[in-house]
């Protein structure tokens, strides 16, 4: 059976009650000051970024989760943010790149594990056309950044399932360039 996604919480945010049960699926309520709290998803965006030879750019995670697994360039959304904006100033924390164009290709839900809990997350996968490839530098979370054929990559290699799921697409979508 899986885990409520707020079970780690036992007690009221509002008033700190201990009886603090599950409502539904996604939500808890507090039997004594009636708060109810929701577990919504968070936005993530990840950037298929290819050279000129049609080569895609895949980073390798520095940190938790699935360290040393290859990945996309991108994260998390942070209040205040659209999703285009997050996903700018992700690849630009990342990988020191500014992306000239952006276009929304598909989305994916996940489950992303992190600090022992499942965070439930929508990605959203965007090809990203950056002319200026030269200032590549591994920054942040990333531990390296090159550049593989499209032939030579292989989903098992990438450590998150929906960057898996989002790889599998992407290279189904471009089975002509493979």
């Amino acid at each position: 059976m899986k885990q409520h996604p707020l079970s780690p919480f036992l007690f009221c945010p509002a008033c700190g009650s201990r009886r603090f049960v599950e409502n539904d699926f996604k939500s808890k309520h507090c039997m004594d000051c009636g708060f109810v709290f929701y577990s919504n998803v968070a936005a993530s965006a990840a950037a298929f970024i290819l050279n000129p030879a049609g080569e895609l750019l895949l980073c390798r995670r520095a940190k938790q989760p699935a360290p040393d697994s290859l990945d996309l360039p991108g994260g998390f959304v942070d209040m205040g943010e659209n999703i285009e904006e997050a996903l700018r100033r992700e690849i630009h924390e990342e990988l020191s790149l500014k992306p000239d164009t952006m276009q929304y290709l598909f989305s994916l839900p996940n489950v992303y594990q992190y600090s022992g809990m499942e965070v439930h997350t929508l990605d959203f996968f965007f090809l990203c056309r950056v002319n200026k490839l030269d200032t590549i530098q591994a920054n942040d979370d990333v531990k390296e950044a090159f550049f593989c054929p499209l032939n030579k990559i292989y989903p098992a290699d990438f450590g998150l399932d929906s960057i898996k799921k989002g790889i599998i697409a992407f290279l189904n979508q471009n089975k002509q360039i493979r």
